[in-house]
């Protein structure tokens, strides 16, 4: 579908509507929210300058953070902390089950908290965590380093979504979640330099703590960094004018959901648990990310049971990181130009069919068909910021839009909890159950995305009907795009698919 046609009313504001957006107070302080945007290209560039690269690097850190823990799984680690049986993957598990209960607190704090400052404090903590990680000294130090990581990485995608929508209208979003997704891509790659360079320092501290430490570092400082230069809102950035702020919100306007309010609403919270779309995306984010679960915590040791040391096999996992990049570029300039994310979803979801299929069905020994297989389920990673997009444009209500931010982000720890844990030490060494898995998981998620396509095909088509009985189209009013309804309360927005 293309996107809903992005005009601007000239409606007057409404300095009463009831729980108004911060952005309605601000335009009603300027006096002028009838202007028409001005320098739109300028403002969207300066925006794009000031915030990408930090979204980039918060997105980067915290997927080398849990990269980190699987290549450490080759550099000794195992036998460093005397893990046996099936403790790496609890271990792996424990991360993603304290990153899904958080969630649940992180709803609120997302509403009362600024999701910027919120994000740079909880990136500086993360990257505490992972510095502790290096001094592990069992499986018990190692499983509470895991549990304070996943508690503090709990926020990046909320926080990212929300920051994303801010900004942007819905067709611009879509490459904008794509810009910061890539951080995994390069992450796959870099880590794997990463951890083949520190693989070659000999020193008492063992190479994976030196890693851990050395990584976890910078993460502090890009948790800084994100604090203090990260604004809070579009009317916060200082860099921009007061003219270009009022451009910026009179543009955004059309996507009728909203810049932040900081009143939480129960009963949004109440709408999204009974919202068909909610759960059609958190079942289909859970089943993309099982396989995900696979890539993060076992790609080097699948890699590694071909017979390879511990550095070659980082070095032969980087290349699954210019497949996620590939997939995921396309997929955005794909939607920018063409829109249909259903469509984008059910594609690269075949590549991961096939790759679950490669490795679950060649026999061992043929290695360049299994890597191929390992490489191919990387695919699966660019359906991800599509689907986080499509739940910041199709999910309005501030407190809606937080809720289902981080119930899309905790279904993708449910998928990552699932993932590790079909791998089991019983199955090694070639981990049947766990590739079989992948196969039939990106089956059911590409099955998700038509049914997901079909119910806003018919939800708009309602809304159409409803529109012209009442007289046709109006322009979007300061209710409709400040007033902090719903998608469910305002019969004027309509869903991108």
């Amino acid at each position: 579908m293309s996107e809903t046609k992005e005009s601007v009313s000239n409606t007057n504001p409404v300095a009463c509507i009831t729980a108004a957006d911060d952005a309605l107070n601000f335009l009603n302080q300027q006096g002028d929210t009838g202007s028409s945007p001005r320098g739109l290209a300028d403002i969207r560039h300066k925006v794009d300058r000031r915030i990408l690269p930090f979204m980039f690097c918060c997105y980067f850190l915290q997927f080398i953070d849990k990269v980190m823990y699987n290549y450490a799984g080759v550099m000794g680690m195992k036998a460093d902390l005397k893990l046996k049986g099936n403790d790496f993957s609890n271990a792996a598990s424990a991360f993603f089950i304290a990153y899904l209960v958080t969630e649940v607190p992180n709803v609120y704090f997302l509403q009362k908290i600024p999701p910027a400052k919120w994000l740079g404090f909880n990136v500086i903590c993360w990257g505490i965590a992972a510095t502790a990680a290096a001094g592990a000294k069992d499986y018990t130090t190692l499983l509470v380093a895991r549990i304070f990581l996943g508690i503090f990485e709990a926020t990046v995608g909320p926080s990212l979504m929300l920051i994303s929508s801010q900004y942007y209208t819905k067709s611009e979003q879509a490459p904008r979640f794509t810009f910061w997704f890539l951080g995994l891509g390069v992450a796959q790659i870099i880590g794997g330099v990463i951890s083949f360079g520190f693989q070659h320092v000999h020193s008492k501290f063992a190479s994976w703590r030196i890693m851990f430490l050395v990584m976890g570092l910078i993460t502090v400082l890009v948790g800084f960094s994100t604090l203090f230069c990260l604004p809070d809102t579009p009317m916060q950035a200082k860099w921009l004018s007061d003219d270009e702020k009022v451009a910026l919100l009179q543009h955004t306007r059309i996507n009728q959901t909203g810049i932040r309010n900081s009143k939480f609403n129960f009963r949004q919270i109440l709408e999204a648990v009974l919202d068909v779309q909610v759960w059609l995306f958190c079942l289909m984010v859970a089943l993309q990310a099982v396989s995900s679960g696979v890539v993060i915590a076992y790609s080097s040791t699948l890699i590694a049971g071909f017979g390879f040391g511990g550095p070659v096999s980082a070095l032969l996992n980087a290349p699954s990181g210019i497949v996620s990049i590939s997939f995921t570029l396309l997929v955005g300039i794909g939607i920018r130009k063409a829109s249909n994310r259903w469509a984008w979803v059910f594609v690269c979801s075949i590549p991961g069919i096939i790759g679950g299929g490669l490795m679950s069905f060649l026999p061992k020994d043929n290695r360049a068909g299994v890597l191929a297989g390992i490489y191919l389920v990387n695919a699966i990673v660019a359906p991800l910021p599509v689907i986080y997009h499509w739940v910041a444009a199709n999910c309005a209500g501030y407190t809606k839009r937080a809720f289902a931010s981080a119930a899309v982000a905790g279904f993708f720890c449910v998928g990552n909890i699932i993932g590790p844990q079909t791998f089991q030490d019983r199955d090694a060494p070639e981990y049947r159950p766990a590739k079989i898995s992948v196969l039939a998981t990106q089956a059911a998620a590409a099955v998700l995305a038509v049914v997901l396509f079909a119910y806003y095909i018919k939800e708009n088509r309602r809304r159409e009907r409803l529109q012209n009985s009442n007289g046709g189209e109006d322009p979007i009013s300061d209710e409709a795009a400040w007033g902090g309804l719903t998608d469910k309360e305002n019969q004027s927005f309509r869903y991108v698919y």
